[in-house]
């Protein structure tokens, strides 16, 4: 075993690498995103009219993926982008894969709530959903990981933007609350299906770890029982 992998988890170097994994994936969704909007603005929004998700209506159901690509306006994308890219990296850095599952997770269960239960035949589009998704998974994912830096990142996230969760309630003109409320159940869900299952319990050794491991053995082993790895 490396002296830069502790037992179970994640090397200081695999975080970095994964952490730049998530920067590069959050710009390339982000610059599609914009690329989506210019063509979409460019059609007089053509692209929202026909690929939003419309409540009841089984021909739209399959835009539940593509829904949260979309916006109706460039203040809509640009009060979107920030929070998209903040939430969307602090919850991709721990592993791209299980980012992308989140994902999936998290648009279908924000367009499922509003295909279900939105009322007078909206069209709703935008990233908004997936945005409360991120910040669910962000907040509670340390506590059902075991992990110290992911739980105070979510406490100070959870300080920070818990203004966002007034706009999940009923009755916020202009919004789409059901897709923002379905966003945050399934990001929450995600923290739990996506939990880190690794057996964190002392295993025995075949060997001290100083000489199994190497010098650095000791301090790795400290760091992971900490949840700092």
């Amino acid at each position: 075993m490396s002296a830069n992998a502790p037992r179970g988890g994640q090397s200081a170097d695999e975080m970095i690498a994964e952490a730049r994994k998530a920067f590069f994936v959050m710009f390339g969704f982000l610059a599609f995103v914009w690329a989506v909007q210019l063509a979409n603005w460019s059609d007089g929004y053509g692209l929202s009219r026909d690929y939003g998700v419309v409540s009841g209506d089984l021909t739209a159901l399959p835009d539940i993926v593509t829904a949260p690509f979309l916006h109706w306006s460039w203040a809509h994308i640009e009060s979107n982008s920030g929070p998209l890219f903040i939430f969307g990296f602090l919850a991709a850095y721990r592993g791209v894969v299980r980012f992308l599952g989140l994902s999936l997770l998290v648009a279908v269960t924000s367009g499922l709530a509003v295909w279900f239960f939105e009322r007078g035949g909206a069209d709703t589009v935008g990233a908004s959903g997936l945005v409360f998704g991120y910040l669910g998974y962000v907040v509670v994912r340390g506590l059902f990981d075991r992990h110290l830096i992911d739980t105070l990142i979510g406490i100070v996230m959870a300080a920070s933007f818990a203004y966002l969760l007034t706009i999940a309630i009923p009755g916020t003109p202009g919004i789409s609350w059901l897709g923002h409320l379905g966003g945050l159940i399934g990001g929450l869900v995600g923290a739990w299906l996506f939990r880190d299952r690794r057996d964190r319990r002392p295993r025995p050794a075949a060997a001290p770890p100083a000489l199994a491991e190497g010098p650095r053995a000791d301090l790795h082993k400290e760091l992971d029982d900490l949840g700092l790895l």
